[in-house]
Order: structure tokens, then C-alpha cells, then sequence
């Protein structure tokens, strides 16, 4: 009997040596490390009056930055510039511009206030920006998109000329059921680059024209006119470039749909049937008859140096660690309003130091870690988004580590603040293989994967992921999920809805009682082990056929 004993002892004690010494599943490990007490913690400090709305070039940076970096620091996490710093620096042209705009249609002026009617900037760093009686013409979308065989300016010459621009991209319908869009035109629903307002300037840019003008409309742009107005308050930067910018077209303005629409009326013109006839690629640009406009804008100019703050989790494969999958959150919000009455800090709580906390939240996870994955990571909080994704823009430019080494980005902006969901948004879905990992993640969570709702707005576009997706980088650009178990159907989109009507951009982003960040823990344990996995994956993520940026990455990596 007590040979039997010790012939069952013997492997048992062998199995429990085995089990004990064992490494334990880094992820699992990590489980447990992101709390919504302590992601609450980051985001009330990130978010407080005493940040001042974190714009960059004041003193809510370097409060901001400096709050970053320690958390990095303390963590254990190796500074992610190669020189040996936490920081990386972005020049920017900070103008803070003063318009007037006068029209004048068939002699006759008509009246047009700032702020109300049109909103204009010039982004280039000269402190005055003068059009004078520029002939005003309408290009449809503004688009040039060889691929789809459309042209809306048709050769014509819009060299100091002011054109109108409809928002988004051509709004084609489906021969065969006009009730839906064309999906071989402009990815249908979905908004293509070329609905995008950044487009729309640069193509002006390149034409030469003196001024642009986009036509707001909410349902397409996504947003309301007042978000427009918000964002070209107070200083506006861009990154500093060696012509001071002036390469850009003179003027970057919008316009409401209605005054729009009254300007083309005292024309002789009708805007809503020219924006049907812009739906055709016969479009031909139409002059305004008599139509001028004169643009004057005052600019205060300075330069200055922001920060985007990054930290890197070293890879434990000597083979794989010099290549990397990057975090982002961008840091920056919009600052103090001196001219507004009562509250005058846009504190952007959920914009995004909802996402900028999720950050730090991941690396002190990856970083209780007891093996690092093969690959490393990188943490990357950056600037500027706000001014037009600068500081993703400017490490997509000028990269601390080689993009063709960087297997993929995972971008978080605006975590979910209204409990726990069973499914998760991912905007872009169906773009990359990225999407499919992220998939599997959930599934193995119970959870599920929702496509952007309103594709039409061009959300993939509109965050700092895009910066990478431009340069071929596959880029996860995911969201909170609408579906929320014991609500009723349709409630999470009302949230998000309420958000974007009553906070976002607004002094109101603030923290707010009712918020439940369990789901927001949920979320960023599946951004962690999406890019666990995609750094212990035997290949890199990739660019699905037909997507406009698998070529550029295809290209990079030969």
C-alpha cells in the first residue's frame, strides 16, 4: 500500500511543481490591473479647471504633459525617444485670426456675420490676409477622384477665385433603388477623404483658388455649426512648415446652408437644384453672376513648441523587439474662452481625457506584466488633435521608429461613460485584419462587434488614427458599443446623441455623476489584448482589398 501511496504522490507533486513554476498568462495577469476608480482618478485631474482645457501652447500643457510623463516614469516605462527623453517635440503656428467678410451680389451687399453665418481663418503664419473682389464660383463637391472618373472643376481656372464646396462626398444613389447610395461611388454611405474638410482645403490649395468656402450642412457634416464656430476660437495651430504655410489657400472658411442658399438666390440661383446637378459627373462648376467676395483677417501670430509624451514597453524577443504596435490618445482639448459669460474652460472630460486616462490605464497594465510581449510597445499621447490631428500627423511624418516596423495603431478617443455594453463599435469596420482580431477578442468575451452607424460622417477619418492609416499603418480606431444589457433598445444611441448635442466641445464636457466607467475597464482590457496578440502575432496585421491605403503599405514594406 504505501508503494501504491508513493506511486500516486510522485506524479501529483511533479504535476504541482510543473503548475507553480508555470508562467502565468501576461494578460490575465493584466486583468485586474485596470479599475474604474483609478481610470476616474486620471480623468477628474486631466479634466480639471486646473488644466485649463489642455490646449496646446499654454499652461494646461505643461501641467498636462508633465502629469503624463510621471505616470510613465513611475510606471518603470522606458522613455520612448530614442533620445533618451519621454517627449517629442511638435513646432507649431499658433494665429489667432480676426475676420470681416463682405459679399456683394448684383451691386448689392449682403449681410453676413461672423460666427452666425460663416466662420473664416487663414492658416498662414503673415499677420494680414487679404482677398480682394474675388469672383465667386460654385464646384459642386470640390472632388477630383480620378479613379471614379470625377471632375468637378472640369479644367476650369479657379486661380483667385473664392469657391463653394458641398460638405461630405458625392451623395450618389443606386440606379437600381434610388432609396440607398451607390456603393461603387465613394464607398456609398460610407464618407471617403474626399468628404473631408481637410480635403476639401487642400485641394483648393492645390488649385489656387483665394478663398474656400464649405457649405454646412449637420446631417452631413456630423456635427452642429456651433462645433464649426468652437473650433476656430482663440488660436488655432498647424504644424510649422519651412513656407510659413503660405502654400495654403489664403482663406479656410464655412458657411450655414441658409445663407449659402440666400447668397445664390440674390444670384439667380438655385442651391439646393445645383446640388442635385452636383450629384453627376457632368458637372460642370458654375460662376455666381455677379458675385464677389472680399476676405480681410487680421492674424496674431506666435510659434511654439508642444509635446506629443511617449513611453515604450521594450519587446522580450531580441529578434522581434525592434518592431512595435502604438497606443494613441490624444491629450489636447480646447482650452479657456475669456469672451464666454460664466463657465469659460472647455475641460473635454470625455474628449479626451477619458481616452488620455485609457492610455495610461493600458500602460500601467502592460506594464505589471511579469513577461513583456515579443514585440514592443509603444505609448503615444499626442497634441493638436483639436487643430487637425497634428501631433499623429506629426510623428506619422517624422517617425521615431520606422513605420514599416510598426505593425499596427490602436487609438482611443472618448471611452464609453454608460456602463457596461455587449457590443463594441468599430468605425472603419471590415478595413483591416485588425478588425478581425479585435473580433475574436470580444467573442471570447461574450461580446459582440457593431459597424459604424453613420458612415456618412467620415468618423475614420476624424481622430488621430487616420495620421498612421495615411501612412499605410493598419489602424484600429474603435468606440463604445450601443447595445446596453437591461436598457431598452435604442438607449445607448440616444446617449451618445445627448453627448454630442449638449457637451460635446462645449465648457459642459465635464464629469458627471451619473457616469459608469465598468464598461470603459471592459473596453481597454480588449484594446490591451487586441495588441497583445497583434504583438505576439506570427504576421502583421493588413489592409483588406479595395481599401485606399493597402497600396502605400505594400509599398513600404518591399
Amino acid at each position: 500500500m504505501r508503494i501504491a501511496v508513493l506511486s500516486l504522490v510522485a506524479p501529483l507533486a511533479a504535476l504541482l511543481l510543473a503548475s507553480c513554476s508555470k508562467t502565468p498568462d501576461p494578460v490575465k495577469t493584466a486583468d485586474g490591473q485596470i479599475s474604474a476608480d483609478t481610470l476616474l482618478a486620471d480623468i477628474k485631474t486631466l479634466a480639471s479647471d486646473e488644466f485649463e482645457g489642455r490646449k496646446p501652447g499654454s499652461a494646461g500643457e505643461e501641467k498636462t504633459v508633465a502629469y503624463i510623463e510621471k505616470q510613465f516614469r513611475d510606471m518603470g516605462l522606458k522613455p520612448g525617444n530614442p533620445d533618451g527623453t519621454y517627449i517629442q517635440k511638435v513646432p507649431l503656428a499658433g494665429t489667432k485670426s480676426t475676420p470681416e467678410a463682405t459679399f456683394t451680389v448684383k451691386g448689392k451687399k449682403m449681410a453676413a456675420a461672423v460666427d452666425k453665418d460663416f466662420v473664416a481663418v487663414s492658416t498662414r503664419f503673415t499677420e494680414l490676409t487679404e482677398v480682394k473682389d474675388s469672383p465667386v464660383v460654385f464646384v459642386g463637391y470640390g472632388v477630383v477622384a480620378p479613379e471614379y472618373g470625377w471632375d468637378d472643376y472640369k479644367g476650369m481656372d479657379v486661380k483667385g477665385k473664392t469657391i463653394v464646396m458641398l460638405v461630405n462626398d458625392p451623395q450618389i444613389p443606386d440606379a437600381a433603388d434610388p432609396s440607398k447610395l451607390d456603393d461603387k461611388m465613394f464607398h456609398g454611405r460610407a464618407m471617403t477623404y474626399y468628404g473631408r474638410w481637410t480635403y476639401k482645403y487642400e485641394i483648393a490649395s492645390e488649385k489656387g483658388a483665394a478663398a474656400a468656402i464649405i457649405v454646412h450642412e449637420t446631417a452631413l457634416a456630423g456635427y452642429p455649426f456651433e462645433v464649426v464656430v468652437s473650433g476656430k476660437i482663440g488660436e488655432m495651430f498647424n504644424i510649422q512648415r519651412p513656407d510659413n504655410n503660405m502654400g495654403r489657400v489664403p482663406v479656410e472658411s464655412w458657411m450655414t446652408y441658409d445663407k449659402t442658399a440666400e447668397m445664390f438666390r440674390l444670384a439667380g440661383l438655385d442651391l439646393a437644384a445645383l446640388k442635385k446637378d452636383a450629384l453627376k459627373k457632368e458637372f460642370k462648376p458654375v460662376v455666381l453672376p455677379g458675385t464677389t467676395a472680399n476676405f480681410k483677417i487680421q492674424n496674431t501670430l506666435r510659434k511654439a513648441d508642444s509635446r506629443n509624451v511617449v513611453a515604450k514597453l521594450e519587446g522580450s524577443d531580441p529578434a522581434l523587439k525592434d518592431e512595435y504596435v502604438v497606443y494613441t490618445a490624444h491629450w489636447d482639448h480646447l482650452g479657456r474662452d475669456p469672451e464666454i459669460k460664466g463657465d469659460q474652460i472647455y475641460n473635454g472630460a470625455r474628449d479626451n481625457a477619458s481616452g488620455t486616462a485609457g492610455l495610461i490605464e493600458i500602460a500601467r497594465a502592460y506594464s505589471k506584466m511579469p513577461t513583456p510581449p515579443k514585440r514592443s510597445i509603444l505609448f503615444l499621447s499626442v497634441t493638436a488633435e483639436e487643430q487637425g490631428l497634428l501631433g499623429a500627423k506629426y510623428y506619422a511624418e517624422n517617425p521615431l521608429y520606422p513605420l514599416k516596423k510598426t505593425l499596427a495603431n490602436i487609438n482611443m478617443d472618448e471611452l464609453n461613460t454608460f456602463g457596461k455594453s455587449s457590443d463594441m463599435v468599430i468605425v472603419g469596420l471590415g478595413n483591416s485584419t485588425l478588425d478581425d482580431i479585435v473580433t475574436d477578442v470580444l467573442k471570447s468575451k461574450g461580446r459582440t462587434v457593431t459597424g459604424d452607424a453613420q458612415p456618412e460622417k467620415g468618423f475614420y477619418y476624424r481622430s488621430d488614427h487616420f495620421e498612421f492609416a495615411k501612412q499605410g499603418v493598419p489602424a484600429l480606431d474603435p468606440e463604445g458599443g450601443v447595445e446596453f444589457p437591461g436598457k431598452p433598445a435604442g438607449w445607448g444611441k440616444q446617449k451618445r446623441e445627448e453627448f454630442d448635442e449638449k457637451d460635446y466641445h462645449k465648457p459642459s464636457d465635464e464629469v458627471k455623476a451619473d457616469w459608469d466607467l465598468s464598461g470603459a475597464v471592459d473596453d481597454l482590457m480588449v484594446f490591451l489584448e487586441t495588441g497583445y496578440r497583434v504583438a505576439q502575432g506570427d504576421k502583421f496585421p493588413e489592409w483588406k482589398p479595395g481599401t485606399e491605403f493597402k497600396a502605400k503599405r505594400e509599398a513600404s514594406l518591399k
